[in-house]
């Protein structure tokens, strides 16, 4: 059974920092892309970056690009998103997801494309 867990969510002011993890159980293989997903309200859910597993290749977001990384530790079987200098359109619900590669690549910022998807971590950037 595969799960995946967000964490790491909360309150920052404008400009600071916060670190999102997303813990994801249960996958065979390694050909899955993890990809965080923002779901503010009254918009569409918005792809913010991904990590593919199999290849080490990240993306991410022109909203995002120098501002937040994404990474991944093998043995804790997490995928974490450092984000800094945080901006109130920052804000909203992030999912993580978990989408197979195993038939080639996939769009990574297309939410369909995924398989598997967290409860998400609320982030709130207010001052």
């Amino acid at each position: 059974q595969v799960q995946v867990v967000e964490s790491g969510g909360g309150l920052v002011q404008p400009g600071g920092s916060l670190t999102l993890a997303c813990g994801v159980s249960g996958l065979r293989g390694d050909y899955w892309a993890i990809g965080w997903f923002l779901q503010a309200p009254g918009k569409e859910r918005e792809g913010v970056a991904s990590f593919d597993i199999s290849t080490g290749t990240t993306s991410y977001a022109d909203s995002v690009k120098g501002r937040f990384t994404i990474s991944r530790v093998a043995a804790e079987n997490t995928v974490y998103l450092q984000m800094n200098n945080l901006k109130p359109e920052d804000a909203g619900v992030y999912i993580c997801a978990a989408g197979n590669t195993g038939w080639g690549p996939i769009e990574v910022f297309n939410a369909r494309e995924y398989d598997y998807f967290g409860q998400g971590t609320q982030v709130t950037v207010s001052s």
